[in-house]
């Protein structure tokens, strides 16, 4: 099996501390890669367009030319070379600027090797796509996500593992946690990019209707069927077939949906021609499918069909390192649609979304800024103008708090910024405090850090 040395994979570290250059160098080395090294922004734009190394690892404090300067003069020339920046600063509106100006990810000073080598393995993954892209391959298109957390990265490797296959994907998660937008990835990077892609809202319709929408039907079959009508299935032959909210369909209709997944075969509704088609199957549901298998309005055979690859998609709450960025890409998206110029999120409105419990996941973080975007007068969202719910639960969960004594209190705020800068990972804010993980876990549970955080 070759190397990445001799596959050529070259990785630039851009840094003005040469003792931790270093200390990436031999961690990437031995990981295998090639490694570039040079001392500030300035220099990291003459090597990468001399170079034209597969990543960049840059600083976002340096001298002579700061990370974000220096990543956005990179871009005006390479658009696909995935690039990490590092910050000791930590804070949300450089971390937010940095991907917004076109970074991959961001890493904290001082990193975590293992964190570092997931996300140059993921961005050279993502590099990849982007060259395919450009090159027009049948693989091509960009997965169109926000995300930072190590569970949204784990996603997204199954998503990448398995578009590729015509195997059936079995999206579960709460409503509003983007279930659809997973979909809409694996769509993307499948080999029936360029086929038909279809969407059908399984509770939206009424069993016959529902039917008739997925299997067609011939003239007469029911009273207003005054034509033929072709299905979903056989319109999406060669393509994917997007079943959403699939826990809500009658068991008659799982009968006939297992049918065309063990054999690809059906027939429209009154008819009696055999219909053949070729569908790749993607399901979706908020429901806990074992728990509707055991009341019985579920079939178990039809269950392990659609979950060959199953993929679980965690709540907001769960998840809340990438609230900023998202926040940002939808006040990008509403502010634009609305012609607003608003340019950024206040700290303390930020905080406040930062411990909201979101119960309608990233649609409800949409529709707050959508509201927010239309409601600001300045060209900042303040605090003032997120909906009343959302500061009074907030203010409620403070207010519970001021029961505790000021060390505890203090203690607790500690272990909070903790985990806001850590991005929930209890490992290494345990660390960072000079606790055991069990000591941690005690305090979390009893400062009920967990049902906000």
């Amino acid at each position: 099996m070759s190397t990445r040395k001799e596959k050529g994979i070259w990785i630039l570290i851009v840094d003005d501390e040469l003792s931790h250059r270093t200390m990436l160098r031999a961690n990437l080395e031995h990981a295998g890669y090639n490694v570039l090294e040079v001392g500030d922004g300035r220099a990291a734009v003459e090597a990468v367009r001399r170079e034209k190394p597969a990543l960049v690892i840059m600083d976002l404090r340096m001298p002579e030319m700061d990370g974000i300067t220096a990543l956005k003069e990179i871009r005006t020339f390479d658009r696909s070379v995935p690039v990490l920046i590092m910050t000791a600063h930590g804070s949300i509106p450089s971390a937010v600027e940095a991907v917004k100006s076109g970074a991959y990810d961001y890493l904290e000073k001082p990193v975590d090797m293992d964190e570092v080598l997931q996300a140059v393995a993921n961005g050279l993954e993502f590099g990849d796509l982007k060259r395919s892209e450009r090159r027009g391959g049948a693989s091509s298109g960009e997965v169109a996500l926000i995300w930072k957390s190590p569970l949204m990265g784990e996603i997204l490797d199954t998503v990448r593992r398995v578009a590729p296959s015509d195997a059936s994907v079995l999206i579960t998660g709460e409503s509003g946690t983007g279930k659809e937008v997973i979909a809409d990835a694996i769509q993307q990077l499948s080999l029936r990019a360029k086929k038909a892609f279809i969407k059908v809202n399984c509770a939206a319709l009424h069993e016959q209707l529902l039917e008739s929408e997925l299997f067609g039907h011939e003239r007469g079959a029911f009273t207003g069927a005054l034509e033929q009508r072709k299905g979903r299935f056989e319109l999406a032959n060669g393509g994917t077939l997007f079943l959403d909210e699939i826990g809500d369909m009658a068991l008659t209709t799982q009968a006939k949906i297992l049918r065309v997944l063990q054999s690809g075969t059906f027939e429209r509704l009154g008819g009696v021609e055999t219909i053949t088609t070729d569908v790749r199957i993607i399901a979706a549901t908020n429901q806990d499918l074992k728990q509707a298998i055991e009341r019985g309005t579920f079939r178990k055979d039809l269950f392990f069909r659609l979950s060959v690859v199953p993929i679980h998609i965690p709540p907001l709450r769960e998840r809340r390192e990438e609230i900023p960025l998202l926040a940002e890409h939808f006040l990008s998206v509403y502010a634009r649609k609305n012609k607003r110029a608003i340019d950024g999120i206040a700290e303390d409105a930020m905080q406040i979304l930062l411990r909201y419990n979101w119960p309608g996941n990233v649609r409800e973080l949409e529709n707050v800024i959508e509201r927010a975007v239309i409601m600001t007068m300045g060209d900042t969202i303040t605090k003032e103008v997120l909906p009343a719910h959302v500061r009074g639960e907030v203010a409620k969960q403070q207010e519970g708090a001021e029961e505790l004594t000021l060390l505890e209190q203090a203690e607790r705020d500690l272990i909070i910024q903790g985990m806001l800068a850590c991005g929930g990972n209890r490992t290494r804010v345990a660390e960072q405090l000079g606790m055991s993980r069990r000591s941690l876990y005690n305090k979390l549970k009893r400062y009920k850090i967990g049902e906000q955080l």
